[in-house]
């Protein structure tokens, strides 16, 4: 017996054959569409986050920018989230620089460690050495003066990477630890803003305790809006007294919003 069926309807689709084709078609649009609907709700949210984040904050100080350089990514699925790793830090260019925001004043703060600053000398193993340093849950790298008679260390900030109109305050993070000599003759410590006026002194570290981290201050001062493209220079320089120095072990400088 025959099926009943001509040749040209036995060649088009039975029923059931489109019923399922079409279900799978429209499975599959909706995972593209819930995965294209995911995505861009994931994009909203963190858009929202980051617009809640500037209006809170009032950023003048261009936070986005300074993140692109973090080692590692930043979670943005919430408000709380963001502000949690903003507090309590974030390390910057393979560790050689650290970030965070002042929970108080909602201002731009930084550590700038080693290996982010100019050190005459510094490759040189007799005459400094690097070394890593646990820091809290964290490792950093410290460097110790072995034994130099030319002091000279150098730091730059970018204004642009400060926030504007807020007092801050800049200061070697330092330990002096036996064998020690040297120190008997005042280091010249020096701030210097991008309109070219400066802060000098000297600190005498011969008095200071040994074995113990401490800060030498710097200088403070105001980054204004007009100085935005500038840097703020740091100093820390000893050549002239012509004696040898060594136990110093540098951790960084400081810069920070000061409450």
């Amino acid at each position: 017996m025959g099926s009943g069926w001509s040749e040209e309807q036995a060649a088009q689709p039975q029923p059931q054959q489109q019923s399922a084709a079409a279900n799978a078609a429209v499975r599959s649009n909706e995972h593209s569409s819930g995965n294209s609907s995911d995505n861009n709700l994931k994009e909203e949210k963190e858009k929202v986050v980051k617009g809640k984040l500037e209006e809170e904050m009032k950023l003048g100080h261009g936070f986005e920018d300074i993140l692109k350089y973090a080692d590692l990514p930043v979670d943005r699925s919430s408000l709380e989230k963001l502000h949690e790793q903003l507090y309590v830090g974030i390390f910057l260019n393979k560790r050689t620089k650290k970030y965070w925001l002042d929970k108080n004043l909602k201002s731009n703060c930084f550590m700038l460690f080693p290996r982010a600053l100019s050190i005459t000398w510094a490759e040189e193993n007799k005459y400094w050495r690097w070394r890593p340093l646990q820091d809290s849950s964290n490792t950093i790298e410290v460097v110790e003066l072995m034994n130099v008679c030319w002091l000279e260390i150098h730091g730059k900030m970018k204004t642009c990477e400060l926030s504007p109109g807020i007092c801050y305050e800049a200061a070697f993070e330092v330990m002096i630890k036996d064998p020690a000599y040297g120190w008997d003759i005042p280091v010249n410590v020096r701030v210097k803003k991008p309109d070219g006026s400066k802060q000098e002194h000297q600190e005498n570290l011969e008095q200071r305790p040994r074995g113990r981290w401490f800060e030498i201050p710097i200088g403070n001062f105001i980054v204004r809006d007009h100085e935005r493209g500038g840097e703020i220079e740091f100093c820390m320089f000893e050549y002239e007294g012509g004696m040898w120095k060594k136990g110093m072990v540098l951790k960084g400088v400081v810069i920070r919003s000061k409450g």
